[in-house]
């Protein structure tokens, strides 16, 4: 009875409602809540489940690879590079100082070099579930503490698979000779090779998943959509990610990492905030699974053979992360109230340290009793942070300060989300190139695959999806949004978009096309002041109203109309003998496209100086 699938997915729910309710009805994180039930439930307590733990961290396993796949998912290279300096600086900062000392901790220890060195690796990682659920429920995402926080998460992200790619190397000649099982019974496909060629096949494979992504995954995602039958985009989704995340583990990497290449590769496709939209119903409750096998993985048995050894070391991790991030605050001048949030959210083990100490062990770098101490102080860090967290924010912070806010100066116009466009044909296009002439650059959906990627390959960034889905609109940002122009050609739809961004988000201000007067009518009827009638100039009215409304003068602007319509109009006529579809076709009109806003910017500029 116990071992039944449907017994074990009964108590985990069932587990999960109860802590978390409790949890939340006395104030305290649903984190916290997942990791007691986990302990509770698990094989080490009431043992209702987990025959030696082994059925639970399956399910982890599975929870982890979703979760990470989501976590890719939001990764842009494009973002990555505008955050570089203070990724790079404060993520690489806090990774190699924390790396520093808990190697000389370890080795106080007299643990054995390498073994330090691994050891160090694990805890120089914070976990990324953990910090970013914590932030997302406290409503932190944008402080300071909470952009110097998913910086430094994405800085570790990147260096794991380094990390993870360096084991071999430190893997002793003998032990690389040796085929070692995995945890799933199957011998890695590198099992025997010498280390130098295992690192190399493990960066490759790597490299074998980003070009693969770009000239494989994106064009079937786009024959699977032209099927019409939207279910296939899931399980084509789901493919890739199990897919990715087999050959990695076959390689004798984890599949939870796979999965995370696996959602980086996506993340600049027209087909993100549709995944996103799609699985994040998901994405709770596999966080949710994946903390509570991480509270049932806590093994009493491990703690009541070596509990001083666990305790020095569980204090001196959680002391040393905490030194290192406090240092990097000061080091980056956060004022004192969201160092400390930093430095307390993220002052935990992470969930890679799993994957990183199971890879050392497999590679006969750490013993067992190193790896079982190893595993329950990181589990027992990630359960004592929110604990941690919660005594911050009632006993300190009070006494400190105030939450503050991150600042953006109105003249960077820098890309945060502001602006949503819903529908990217003629009269949306005419819009978002508007817009983009004065660097205000906007999230796109549009729901015609075949437009999305005609439209990606002349350099606009345009995301695939039904907009009428309220969770879409959310993946794309609508809650944090200041604007939501719709511009599709359908009434009715417009009209449902409408209707729901203004009953869930009303801060958001909507900008509307109406066909004609009587599609207007019911915009008026809803409450919406701005309505537009579709032509060319009124397009152009309502880009110049949002740029209006973000700080730019209304003369200028005014000026910038006539000359978008005489440069569009001087376009329109070059191209009109061209070959439409073709590739040179294409070539040409993206060309004009950046003349035309070249032309716009220098008009832009010399109207200012006059």
């Amino acid at each position: 009875m116990t071992g039944s699938l449907l017994f074990v997915a009964i108590i985990l729910l069932a587990g999960a409602i109860i802590c978390v309710s409790i949890a939340k009805r006395l104030g305290l994180s649903s984190v916290l809540g997942y990791l007691i039930a986990g302990v509770v439930i698990g094989p080490y307590m009431l043992g209702i489940i987990g025959e030696e733990g082994q059925d639970i961290m399956h399910i982890a396993e599975f929870g982890v690879v979703i979760m990470l796949f989501l976590i890719g998912l939001e990764i842009e290279p494009k973002n990555f590079w505008n955050m570089r300096k203070t990724i790079l600086g404060m993520g690489g900062v806090q990774v190699s100082v924390t790396m520093l000392l808990s190697y000389f901790l370890f080795t106080s220890f007299d643990y054995e070099p390498k073994v330090a060195l691994v050891l160090s690796m694990a805890v120089a990682l914070s976990s990324t579930a953990i910090v970013l659920q914590t932030i997302k429920e406290k409503g932190l995402m944008n402080t300071t503490s909470g952009a110097a926080a998913f910086s430094i998460l994405l800085f570790q992200d990147i260096v794991v698979i380094f990390m993870i790619g360096s084991i071999p190397l430190l893997a002793s000649s003998n032990a690389a000779a040796i085929p070692t099982n995995n945890h799933n019974g199957h011998v890695n496909l590198l099992d025997g090779l010498p280390m130098e060629l295992q690192t190399l096949a493990i960066i490759l494979s790597v490299v074998f998943i980003i070009v693969a992504g770009r000239y494989l995954i994106v064009p079937m995602l786009r024959k699977v959509v032209n099927s019409g039958v939207r279910e296939l985009l899931i399980a084509a989704a789901f493919l890739i990610v199990f897919g990715i995340s087999f050959v990695m583990e076959y390689v004798g990497l984890s599949p939870a990492l796979g999965a995370f290449l696996g959602g980086v590769v996506l993340s600049n496709s027209e087909f993100k905030h549709e995944l996103e939209s799609t699985l994040e119903p998901f994405k709770n409750l596999m966080l949710g699974l994946f903390f509570i096998a991480v509270g049932a993985s806590v093994n009493f048995i491990v703690i009541a053979n070596s509990p001083l050894t666990i305790a020095g070391i569980l204090i001196a991790v959680i002391f040393i992360k905490a030194l290192v991030l406090f240092m990097v605050g000061l080091l980056f001048k956060l004022k004192i109230d969201q160092n400390l949030l930093l430095t307390f959210n993220l002052s935990q083990v992470g969930e890679f340290a799993f994957v990183l100490l199971s890879f050392a062990f497999q590679s006969s770098i750490l013993g067992q009793e190193q790896l079982d101490i190893m595993l329950v102080v990181t589990a027992l860090t990630m359960g004592i942070t929110p604990i941690i967290g919660m005594v911050n924010e009632h006993l300190i912070l009070p006494r400190i300060g105030t939450k503050e806010s991150v600042k953006r100066p109105m003249d960077e116009h820098t890309k945060s989300e502001k602006i949503i466009l819903v529908g990217f044909g003629q009269f949306g296009s005419t819009i978002g190139r508007f817009l983009k002439s004065h660097d205000i650059e906007t999230t796109i959906l549009d729901h015609d695959s075949n437009r999305v990627d005609y439209l990606r390959k002349l350099g606009f960034e345009v995301y695939y999806g039904d907009a009428t889905r309220m969770g879409l609109l959310e993946s794309a940002g609508i809650a944090e949004a200041k604007f939501l122009i719709c511009a599709i050609d359908n009434p009715a739809a417009a009209l449902q978009i409408s209707k729901q961004v203004k009953e869930k988000y009303p801060h958001v201000e909507l900008m509307v096309r109406a066909r004609n007067r009587y599609d207007a009518y019911d915009f008026i009827n809803l409450g919406i002041k701005n309505i537009y009638r579709e032509n060319l100039e009124t397009s152009l009215t309502l880009a110049s109203d949002v740029l209006t409304k973000v700080g730019f003068e209304k003369e200028t602007l005014k000026k910038q109309v006539e000359n978008f319509i005489k440069y569009d109009e001087e376009s329109i006529r070059r191209l009109a003998g061209e070959p439409k579809g073709d590739e040179n076709y294409i070539v040409k009109k993206r060309e004009e496209y950046k003349q035309q806003v070249a032309s716009l910017k220098e008009d832009f500029k010399r109207g200012k100086m006059e």
